[in-house]
């Protein structure tokens, strides 16, 4: 599966459990180690962390695998490393204070 693939089926994966605010950014010239980054937003820590695990589902499901999650015990950021994309579930605090689309879209 290439990454734009990957990332069509994640946006799909987050917009089925009500993810919003989704960003995706191209980092191609920015950084080798992966082609996108999705940034999505939730309302609650159990929405985030299904959100993960539907992202998980999705993506194993059309082919992809999942090498990573982290932050699954609190719930407010949760990273889901899926190779060529990297997905932040985020609450709003959390997305405001760290803002990673302004770091990431220089």
């Amino acid at each position: 599966m290439n990454s734009e693939e990957l990332v069509t089926v994640t946006v799909d994966a987050l917009e089925e459990i009500k993810a919003y605010d989704i960003d995706v950014i191209n980092v191609t010239k920015l950084t080798s180690m992966f082609d996108y980054i999705i940034i999505a937003s939730a309302d609650s820590t159990r929405q985030s962390k299904s959100l993960a695990n539907n992202v998980q589902e999705k993506v194993k499901a059309a082919g992809g695998k999942t090498y990573s999650v982290e932050g699954e015990q609190t719930g407010e950021w949760l990273l889901v490393d899926l190779g060529d994309v990297i997905v932040h579930i985020m609450l709003p605090s959390a997305r405001d204070y760290y803002n990673l689309k302004a770091l990431w879209t220089r």
